[in-house]
Parts: C-alpha cells; sequence; structure tokens
C-alpha cells in the first residue's frame, strides 16, 4: 500500500512511525514533512493548506489511504477533495471539523445539547466584549474563535490582561480573522487532561488518557506554547471519571454532530477540566493532539491502520483497540526563545540507536546535515512499566541529543507524579 500523510510535525512524525509497523505499508509520503520524519518517510515539498497540489499527489502516486493530521487543512476540506477522487480518508470532513475550527459553534453546541462546559459569552464587536468585561468575573479566559498554531487562548488573572487579550485579538489582528469573534468563559479550576479517541460516527474508542504541560518554563510558568511535553496515563482519569465522560460528553457530542448532520468521523480530542462538578470540555480538536500523541500512540498495542480504516468504513464497533497498562513520557526539546523569537540553523546530533524514540518536529536538511528550524524541534518518548521510570529513561534519551540553543522543561511529569501521592 502506498500512504499519505499531511502535515510536518511531531505528530505526524509519530503517526508514520506507527502506520510503518504495517508490513502491507510499502511507501509513506509526507506532505510536507520535515528533515527529521525523512529519516522514515519521502518527503515532498506540497503544503498541508495546498490541497489542489496534494490532490493532484495523491492521484498521480496511487495513494491507496490517506491520513490529514493538521487542523487546518482538516478543516479546509482536504479530506472531502480527497474523498471525491476516490482516495479514502482518515479526518472528519469540513462540515465536521468545525468543531475545532470555530470555538463559537462548539460552545454554542454543547449549550444546545447540554454537554458540560465553561459559562461564556461570545462577541465579534471589541467595544461589546470591553464592555463585557468591566463587570465579568476574574480570572476569565478570552479564546479567538477561529485556528491559532494553539496558542489562541488567554487565561487573565487580572482584568486589565483580559482587556488587553481582547484588543491584541480584535484590534491588533494578533491571530489574523481567527480573532475576529472571541469567546469570553468562565474560569475553571481542577486537573486537565487530554483525551484522543477513534470514532467512526457511531462507536466512540477512548485511547489512553494523557496530560500536557503547556507552559514553556518549569513549575507551570512562562507563556502558553504548543505542548513542552506530556505522560500517559493521566493518574486523574480514573475509571470512575471515565465512565461519567463517556456518559455525559463523548457519546452525547457524537450524537450531537449527527443531529447537526456533521457526522465525525476520525480522531476527536477531547480537552477536559476535571472540576468539582465534574468533567468538563476546555476544547475540541479534530485531530490527534501534538505532543499527545507522540505518548498514546507508542501505547498501542493495535495495528494502527487497520483502526483507522475501520473507522473510514464504520466498523470500529468490529474493531479491536487495544493499548498497554504500561507509561509513557515525552519531553519536547525546543529552541530556547520558543514561543516568542529563537534563532534557528542548529546541527542537531542524535544517536541512531535513539531514533526509535524520537519524534521531529522543526527540523530541516541542509547541506546535507539535519537542523533546527523550528520552536519545537523534536520529542523525546521512552516508554515504561512506571511513570517514574518512563520519566527517567525520556530524561535519558534528551542528555543523548545535542543541538545549539537547546531548552527543555526539567519537570515533564512531576504533576502526575504528585496526584499519585495525594
Amino acid at each position: 500500500m502506498n500512504i499519505l500523510v499531511v502535515g510536518g510535525g511531531g505528530r505526524e512524525h509519530a503517526i508514520i512511525k506507527k502506520l510503518r509497523e504495517n508490513q502491507e505499508v510499502e511507501t509513506i509520503y509526507a506532505l510536507p514533512g520535515n528533515g527529521g520524519i525523512a529519516h522514515d518517510a519521502e518527503c515532498v515539498s506540497i503544503g498541508a493548506k495546498d490541497i489542489p497540489a496534494i490532490v493532484a499527489f495523491a492521484q498521480s502516486h496511487n495513494i491507496d489511504y490517506a491520513v490529514v493530521a493538521p487542523d487546518d487543512p482538516l478543516v479546509l476540506g482536504c479530506v472531502d477533495e480527497l474523498e471525491k477522487v476516490g482516495i479514502p480518508c482518515f479526518g472528519p470532513k469540513a462540515n465536521a471539523a468545525i468543531i475545532e475550527g470555530s470555538k463559537v459553534f462548539s460552545k454554542n453546541l454543547m449549550k444546545k445539547y447540554g454537554i458540560p462546559t465553561a459559562r461564556y459569552e461570545t462577541f465579534d464587536r471589541m467595544n461589546d466584549a470591553l464592555e463585557y468585561l468591566q463587570t465579568a468575573p476574574i480570572p476569565t479566559v478570552i479564546k479567538a474563535d477561529g485556528l491559532a498554531l494553539g496558542k489562541g487562548v488567554i487565561i487573565a488573572m487580572a482584568r486589565e490582561e483580559a482587556l488587553q487579550a481582547v484588543r491584541e485579538m480584535m484590534e491588533d489582528k494578533k491571530f489574523g480573522a481567527s480573532g475576529e469573534r472571541i469567546v469570553i468563559e468562565e474560569f475553571l479550576e481542577g486537573p486537565e487532561v487530554s483525551v484522543l479517541s477513534f470514532t467512526d460516527g457511531k462507536t466512540v474508542v477512548p485511547m489512553v488518557s494523557s496530560m500536557d504541560h503547556k507552559r514553556a518554563k518549569d513549575h507551570d510558568e512562562g507563556l502558553n506554547t504548543g505542548g513542552m511535553g506530556t505522560i500517559a496515563p493521566n493518574p486523574y482519569y480514573t475509571p470512575e471519571i471515565a465512565e461519567e465522560c463517556m456518559r455525559t460528553i463523548f457519546l452525547p457530542t457524537i450524537e450531537a454532530m449527527n443531529k447537526e448532520g456533521r457526522t465525525f468521523k476520525g480522531c476527536l480530542y477531547f480537552g477536559l477540566m476535571i472540576t468539582k462538578d465534574g468533567p468538563k470540555v476546555i476544547e475540541y480538536n479534530c485531530r490527534f493532539g501534538d505532543p499527545e500523541t507522540q505518548v498514546v500512540l507508542p501505547l498501542l498495542k493495535s495495528d494502527l491502520l487497520t483502526v483507522m480504516q475501520a473507522v473510514t468504513n464504520g466498523t470500529l464497533a468490529e474493531t479491536e483497540v487495544r493499548f498497554s497498562s504500561d507509561s509513557a513520557c515525552c519531553v519536547i526539546m525546543a529552541s530556547d526563545g520558543y514561543p516568542s523569537s529563537y534563532e534557528k540553523g542548529y546541527p542537531i546530533s542524535i544517536p541512531e540507536a535513539l531514533w526509535d524514540h524520537v519524534y521531529v518536529a522543526g527540523a530541516a536538511i541542509k547541506d546535507g546535515a539535519l537542523v533546527t528550524s523550528g520552536g519545537r524541534v523534536l520529542g523525546c518518548t521512552a516508554v515504561a512499566s512506571s511513570l517514574p521510570e518512563a520519566i527517567d529513561s525520556a530524561y535519558a534519551i534528551v542528555k543523548q541529543i545535542t543541538f545549539g540553543n537547546a531548552y527543555y522543561r526539567k519537570d515533564i511529569g512531576q504533576r502526575a507524579l504528585n496526584a499519585g501521592r495525594t
């Protein structure tokens, strides 16, 4: 089989490594891929949002199956266009990907169908939002309506910070058109849990839960990032919580989307907070999370391609999806200065024996050498029978990889370990 994976980050590298385990897979093309993904797939310099070029490539290279991984091409209808020319895909169509593409849509969906989430108001006029914030409870959360590379959410701990966030989004266009509408919502408290799930629009199969570390600095300080590391499973996601989430959130969301004529098939990501009033939805993503994928897929014991095809074909209920009972930890190595300004072009040294544990995100090939080209450069993942062992092993891998300007958090997984002691 010839497989096409759209995207070029650490998540896509993790998907590609897992797909390669299937003996029927002959060639995997990554569009555009990156310098590290080139170690495991054939990279083609076609951008993930260049849908006409993606479709033309798929047709000319006899692609048997496509995986559209990032949010942008999903929201833009990449799956729709590939399926029009007869190429089966993993990923939702555009009318279902809106669950991530518009926070206003997703909040209104939850309100309409009684799915637990934070109270909220939506605004498309800046002055109305600023007036509302004069008396709104603080802290509060400001969200750009559209896609913003995972950075369009501001947790404002002071009123002036909230007012500034609104101005930056709606007046300064910090996130472009994504900030023309915003959501201002209640600040929730409690442990956060990420749950990725396979769904064919009828059946929902949650994957192993995970815990992301969004802040750039140790002790959850610094700016919000796309994610500085993850562990799985998340100790706060107990069997009792899992059962409640299936009953009150997961199945109701799938049913709501069906009732709206927006059947969701693919990976639906539930960003949850376990509040004193029970689990609530913070956000939906219409795809695998990054870097959650880098700890969840290494724990998948079933064949990924088989599961993905079952999602596409609507046969997920008859397909075995098994996960290991082990633990996993991923530590992101970034360019110092991320998520603000940082330098690029530093050579990366990765011992050959470690490639199975490394997922490359921001790297390019220059003069035959692998060099840094992004903020999040790569993730180091280890699997072990216990979380402390997985954390120690992940950091042992980090210490063997070098590049100039490298930065990483030293405390990935500590929050989870502390949860286990209470």
